[in-house]
């Protein structure tokens, strides 16, 4: 057993390449406070930065043994953090994008023109009646009960990455099944009124 407590960095990530469960906690213990401090800066959301600093650890310790080969681990670390901080800034945006493109629609004439409020809400309702039920809760919880991340985990008892995961995906599904409903509604619409005129002359 290593004395973690006395290594130099480059010993205490060699020990975390080897799989020392022990070392990679000190080194998660050194870095974790002034890495969040960091991501809260570039996100402007505290749990946005948590998942982050976890899931960057977490990736650390699966490809540990790519850790022999880094000279700076703050600057390696900070680096791999600001790419991922980024690339969930850029996911969030998207998810906020799809939303707004719902309400958008519920509001604009793309909507209004090939079916009425009732049926937008109905389609909505079928989409999500056809969830798995985990995600169902998920969006349920999140978008009708607005409850944060760590809030559903707990209540479902899933980790936080699975409630992401599982909202980015229903998100997904939700506005799949009612664009692609909308548009065979209005494919119908037209296909009607061109018969009618048809028929009319």
């Amino acid at each position: 057993m290593f004395d973690t407590a006395q290594l130099n960095e480059s010993e205490l990530l060699l020990q975390v390449a080897l799989g020392n469960e022990h070392a990679f906690r000190q080194l998660f213990m050194l870095y974790h406070q002034q890495l969040g401090v960091h991501m809260l800066r570039i996100t402007d959301s505290t749990e946005l930065a948590e998942e982050v600093v976890q899931d960057v650890f977490v990736k650390i310790w699966l490809t540990r043994e790519t850790l022999v080969g880094v000279d700076n681990f703050k600057a390696y670390l900070f680096v791999i953090s600001k790419n991922h901080a980024l690339n969930c800034l850029k996911k969030l945006a998207k998810e906020r994008v799809m939303v707004k493109t719902f309400e958008d629609d519920l509001e604009g004439n793309s909507i209004t023109e090939t079916a009425d409020t009732d049926m937008y809400y109905n389609l909505l309702d079928e989409a999500i009646d056809q969830l798995p039920p985990q995600q169902q809760k998920v969006y349920l919880l999140s978008r009708h009960g607005r409850l944060k991340y760590a809030e559903i985990a707990d209540q479902l008892e899933l980790s936080r990455e699975t409630v992401k995961k599982y909202l980015q995906i229903a998100t997904t599904s939700i506005t799949q099944y009612v664009h692609e409903h909308l548009e065979v509604i209005a494919l119908l619409t037209i296909t009607l009124k061109t018969f009618f005129i048809f028929f009319k002359k």
